[in-house]
């Protein structure tokens, strides 16, 4: 693997990628870009090879599968300051580059006296990543502490900042997930309350504070400890076992095809979604009740803690992966006649 760097950034050749996604697949990049200064930005998009369609922007790779090796060249943000920008004394506005690790970035926040972002600790991946996929969890979702996301406009070759109304923010959805080829997020800058609210309402959380002995109201770092507690029973580690947190989005369904699931399955959990003629379905139960949790073919299996999973025991390519996907799904189609849709973004192939 040649390299070279220049003020802003280095460039490899042939760049193993393996390390690089938290699934484990291994996969080559024919040119990697590791940015360590955004101003070098304007520069690098001179470049054919980073005005290509095909440019893959790779954060911590949580929320992707390599079906493929990436045809064209990986551009990474290495970029890793948090720095307040403004405190009133009740909010504030708390800047973070896109490189920033998610978790590390929730305990700073925690550390610093500030909450809104406690119920989505734990969740893989990078602070440039979590507008894109509006990342969400325990009855909360990113776009609630968005303020501002900074991006490089990649049509234009100059930096723009969208506030949360201009983002599309949708249920593990944005504008930036609809235009990968024209934003690339930098920074995010969140804002963030020094009164604490918290959210209880979603199952598991209230039981696991009480088992963790508070029975008061919960302290910010309490909530965040006990979805810990929660994902690190229910998740594998990616660190252990190759995976990319839940592999499937929950179904959202017509009221009226929920209710007719529901009479004939009486223990189908069934939540609230937007409007009144919606229902959210849980993908996991779907999965599961088809049998294919703790299912293995070869290294490409279901995780036996959450249906929702996908597993890499080893040696599985990203196509063994999603050949897998593919298979649960359509069984859950032919079941239920629910269509399943992917969390993660799929490089190589097409859903």
């Amino acid at each position: 693997m040649s390299q070279a760097s220049a003020p802003g950034y280095r460039i490899s050749e042939h760049a193993r990628l393996d390390a690089r996604n938290t699934f484990g697949v291994r996969a080559r990049a024919p040119m990697l870009v590791e940015v360590n200064d955004t101003a070098a930005l304007p520069e690098l998009f001179g470049y054919a090879m980073l005005r290509a369609p095909d440019l893959l922007i790779l954060g911590g790779g949580s929320n992707l599968l390599l079906a493929a090796d990436p045809p064209g060249a990986v551009l990474s943000l290495e970029t890793r300051t948090i720095r307040p920008l403004a405190d009133d004394g009740d909010t504030a506005i708390v800047r973070a580059d896109a490189g920033v690790i998610w978790h590390d970035f929730v305990l700073w926040t925690l550390g610093h006296g500030l909450t809104g972002l406690e119920n989505l600790a734990l969740i893989p991946g990078t602070v440039g990543a979590a507008p894109i996929q509006n990342i969400g969890a325990y009855g909360v979702e990113v776009r609630e502490s968005v303020h501002v996301v900074e991006a490089f406009d990649r049509k234009h070759r100059g930096f723009v900042r969208l506030a949360a109304s201009e983002c599309a923010f949708g249920y593990r959805d944005s504008l930036f997930k609809h235009q990968p080829e024209r934003y690339l997020v930098t920074a995010v800058e969140f804002r963030l309350s020094r009164r604490f609210r918290p959210r209880l309402d979603y199952a598991g959380i209230p039981e696991e504070l009480r088992a963790m002995g508070v029975t008061d109201t919960p302290r910010a770092a309490q909530v965040a400890e006990a979805v810990i507690r929660i994902r690190r029973r229910k998740l594998p580690d990616p660190a252990v076992l190759g995976n990319a947190g839940s592999f499937f989005k929950n179904p959202i369904v017509p009221t009226a095809q929920a209710e007719a699931l529901l009479a004939v399955n009486p223990g189908m959990p069934v939540f609230r979604s937007a409007g009144a003629d919606r229902r959210k379905l849980s993908a996991a139960w779907l999965i599961e009740q088809c049998g294919w949790k703790g299912h293995r073919d070869g290294d490409a299996g279901v995780s036996a803690q959450h249906a929702l999973v996908l597993v890499n025991h080893g040696q599985a390519s990203g196509q063994d992966l999603l050949a897998l996907a593919r298979r649960i799904t359509a069984s859950v189609h032919d079941r239920f006649g629910v269509a399943l849709e992917p969390e993660p973004r799929i490089i190589g192939a097409t859903w």
